[in-house]
């Protein structure tokens, strides 16, 4: 695999995936559909979809392709392949929050290596270089138009007063009790893949999910966050999160800075 290509076109396809998704946002023209797990999707959701899809085709035709928004892709078997969730967080692109993402990954031997996470109503674009190390792309006031790289790097965590970062939507019972197991002197709730990133860039300490998620939904953000330092823990198996399961569905698991923090 050519990192410096895939990481090149990662970034582009996202940022093309995140103008047109922002074109429906902004005009308000948005057409809402409903999936047989009952999950929306919305014509973003597709159209984003499609951009990815066809650019990574193009750039990488030999590559296994696993998306969101094609169902036939689901079945596939495979240890290397590129993952893609074409609008993460579809219920906040809904509700307006903007904190909705562009996620794109590449798994090798089951574990994401590298990955881009943009959230473009916030205009916030997390990716990892060749090596598989992370950066904000952050734009120099200054200088319109100039951009630069800020490496990211998770946070030395207290362990008695700790940041925690939640779902916005997603939040439930299972969370909130294993939540309570740890010294909490702040809870920040974030949508989508956003929540790895925060913990990527030192903003929070750990992220718990007690509930059901699909593969796509966390692998770019867990890209992200290793290349950051930090962690993200299966709590059955106390391993880290694997990928390339059948039907590509997660166990419950925990993002987090270090290693020693988390209680099972």
């Amino acid at each position: 695999m050519d990192y410096i290509k895939l990481t090149q076109v990662f970034r582009n396809l996202a940022l093309q995936a995140g103008d047109k998704i922002m074109e429906i946002y902004s005009k308000g023209n948005v057409a809402i559909e409903t999936k047989g797990d009952s999950s929306p999707v919305t014509n973003a959701d597709k159209a984003a979809d499609t951009i990815i899809y066809q650019g990574l085709e193009e750039a990488f035709p030999d590559v296994a392709l696993v998306t969101e928004e094609k169902l036939e892709s689901h079945y596939l078997k495979t240890d290397n392949f590129i993952l893609v969730d074409p609008l993460d967080g579809t219920k906040e692109f809904i509700n307006k929050t903007g904190e909705f993402t562009v996620n794109i990954a590449y798994i090798q031997n089951g574990t994401p290596t590298h990955g881009v996470v943009y959230a473009p109503a916030i205009k916030r674009l997390f990716s990892t270089d060749q090596n598989g190390k992370s950066y904000e792309t952050v734009k120099l006031s200054a200088k319109a138009g100039q951009t630069i790289n800020k490496p990211l790097r998770v946070s030395a965590p207290d362990a008695n007063a700790l940041t925690v970062v939640a779902s916005k939507s997603h939040i439930n019972f299972e969370t909130k009790e294993y939540i309570a197991k740890y010294s909490v002197s702040n809870c920040k709730n974030a949508g989508s893949s956003l929540k790895f990133c925060l913990i990527a860039n030192g903003e929070a300490d750990f992220y718990p999910r007690l509930g059901r998620t699909m593969e796509w939904d966390t692998a770019a953000g867990h890209a992200i966050l290793t290349g950051a330092g930090g962690y993200v823990t299966n709590l059955l198996t106390k391993e880290p999160l694997f990928y390339g399961k059948p039907r590509f569905e997660n166990p419950f698991f925990v993002a987090h800075s270090k290693k020693s923090l988390i209680k099972y």
